[in-house]
């Protein structure tokens, strides 16, 4: 499988990635079993996938633990992500959360360790109801000195960020610390870091993971309308804040977009005779100022058919047919990349 280097380092990874939230099971995503974890990274890493992205977070530490455990034998062949959530960002904790993170998986080291959202009252909120601590966060400078003490240390090869836009990015960079990834929501009805986003990454050299890339399944073709989506997954911005189960943006959505883009996206994939989520995977990693877009898969069967995109080229037209019919929900969602929260008061800025 094709690969690109991430941003400033020597760390070369796959077009796609493999998204492990839903390794070890849990509440959002159902029961998934270890045979089915097994199977899925030992056909990833054949097949010349070799990113693995996790969190502390996921499934409460279950998706660490149960990608460790597959990786027993191969951990040479893969290259692990891990995020540290922003409610854990005090030195203190933060050094306890690696640890922890390196027991789960069972290593050494961390390939990349990223900070899950920005250091803010709001991102804190998100994981704890701590009063103190999300009246007084961590200053941006310990954090990232603390993460490049764990650096110095060896376990942590490289430093990254989740969910940053340009201006927490100058605030990190005002650190002195380099980090080389930022990972990001990135798809068809997702689009807002081509803005400013994107460019400053090209621009310093930090490589852009993009997370994802099927809308929670809204891209696979298997909803033949958006009112058929789920609660759990329709809280994001694309959906009428009546619609998800905890939504929290109170904005109007973009359904009828979405759902003038699905069918002609059907369309599309039915013309070039190819399934409709490999089509829209292609079109995610068809951008190269994306280094890697990471999926989940919950079974080789799922593997074998995103693994697809991989090998599927896009011509110019067809790119800038899905540009274009792509262009109205990006034109109603706007350029903020917080999908979850409003517009006017989010996470990223």
């Amino acid at each position: 499988m094709k690969k690109r280097r991430l941003g400033a380092s020597d760390l070369h990874l796959s077009i796609l990635g493999m998204g492990c939230w839903q390794f070890g099971g849990g509440a959002y995503w159902g029961e998934q079993s270890q045979k089915d974890v097994n199977e899925v990274v030992h056909c990833a890493l054949d097949i010349g996938m070799n990113y693995f992205d996790t969190a502390e977070v996921y499934n409460e530490g279950n998706s660490e633990i149960a990608l460790g455990i597959s990786l027993k034998g191969r951990r040479h062949h893969a290259v692990i992500g891990s995020k540290i959530n922003t409610a854990n960002a005090r030195p203190d904790l933060l050094r306890k959360g690696c640890e922890d993170s390196l027991k789960r998986l069972q290593t050494d080291y961390i390939d990349l360790y990223m900070l899950h959202w920005p250091i803010s009252p709001l991102s804190i909120k998100h994981f704890t109801g701590n009063a103190e601590l999300i009246a007084n966060p961590p200053t941006v400078h310990e954090v990232f000195h603390t993460l490049q003490e764990l650096q110095k240390e060896g376990k942590i090869r490289y430093i990254g960020i989740s969910n940053h836009g340009v201006e927490q990015m100058e605030e990190v960079r005002a650190t002195g610390v380099k980090v080389i990834a930022n990972e990001l929501p990135y798809n068809l009805i997702s689009r807002a870091i081509e803005d400013t986003i994107l460019p400053y990454c090209e621009q310093h050299q930090i490589g852009v993971i993009g997370y994802m890339p099927l809308q929670q399944g809204v891209l696979t073709g298997k909803y033949a309308d958006l009112s058929d989506v789920k609660p759990m997954q329709a809280r994001s911005r694309h959906f009428h804040h009546s619609k998800g189960h905890g939504t929290r943006h109170g904005e109007e959505g973009a359904e009828a977009e979405i759902n003038a883009l699905l069918k002609e996206v059907y369309e599309i994939a039915n013309e070039l005779d190819v399934h409709m989520s490999v089509l829209c995977l292609a079109w995610s990693i068809a951008n190269s100022s994306i280094t890697t877009s990471i999926v989940g898969s919950r079974n080789v069967e799922q593997l074998e058919l995103n693994s697809r995109a991989a090998a599927l080229d896009l011509s110019p037209a067809v790119l800038e047919r899905l540009n274009r019919i792509s262009k109205p929900v990006l034109d109603k969602l706007g350029v903020s990349p917080d999908y979850y929260e409003n517009r006017n008061h989010n996470r990223i800025r």
